[in-house]
């Protein structure tokens, strides 16, 4: 590109960070770009981009995310998961698959929030264990899932939960859900054998015949 672009800079407060936004006039890229030729755009600074990335793929981050997570979070977990893209996208290598990045982020950022939870868990068992006991109040998460699938989840360890989502739910190839899991294929297949077989033992405990 000949000579110098002048671009202005205005600050916008967005998915709860501070990203810089090139008002360019001469700009007309096409909603239809692909994700490589978006993500080569955001590292060279132009947010909007990122914006197309965003509205692109968050719904299904956002479904994800709610196989996996409590529902009260969903929202700061995916602008969590959103900021970890956009600061690791100078880092991200064009040879990838943005899909399988953008959901081991996804992976990361739910791992992240289950540990943090059971950490809160026990503080608040160790501050309430000598507490008077009460009449039991309903579980308002199982009240708030009444899907038999969403139940039965719930029901999985956290590994076992996440590649029956990632497979079963998202389709997802073995080999894809080892590279976003960061584990050989042998031990995702193994995972995918032992969390169907305790799904179906859930399932067969409501009654449900498969």
């Amino acid at each position: 590109m000949k000579g110098t672009r002048a671009v202005t800079t205005a600050a916008i407060s967005w998915i709860g960070s501070t990203f810089p936004v090139q008002a360019n006039p001469s700009s007309n890229s096409p909603s239809d770009k692909s994700d490589r030729d978006l993500i080569k755009d955001c590292v060279a600074g132009d947010t909007q981009s990122f914006r197309r990335l965003y509205r692109r793929h968050q719904n299904r981050v956002r479904a994800l995310l709610h196989q996996l997570c409590d529902h009260d979070a969903i929202d700061d977990l995916v602008q969590e998961v959103f900021l970890r893209v956009w600061k690791g996208l100078p880092k991200f290598r064009q040879s990838s698959q943005f899909s399988t990045w953008l959901y081991r982020i996804v992976w990361n950022v739910a791992s992240d929030y289950r540990q943090s939870a059971a950490v809160r868990r026990s503080r608040l068992e160790v501050l309430t264990q000598h507490a008077p006991k009460q009449q039991e109040a309903p579980d308002l998460i199982q009240l708030h899932y009444q899907d038999i699938v969403m139940r039965g989840l719930k029901e999985l360890s956290f590994d076992h939960r996440t590649i029956l989502v990632l497979h079963d739910l998202e389709g997802m190839q073995q080999k894809e859900v080892a590279e976003i899991l960061e584990i050989p294929v042998g031990t995702a297949k193994s995972r995918l054998f032992h969390a169907r077989a305790s799904m179906r033992q859930f399932l067969d405990r409501q009654g449900v015949q498969l």
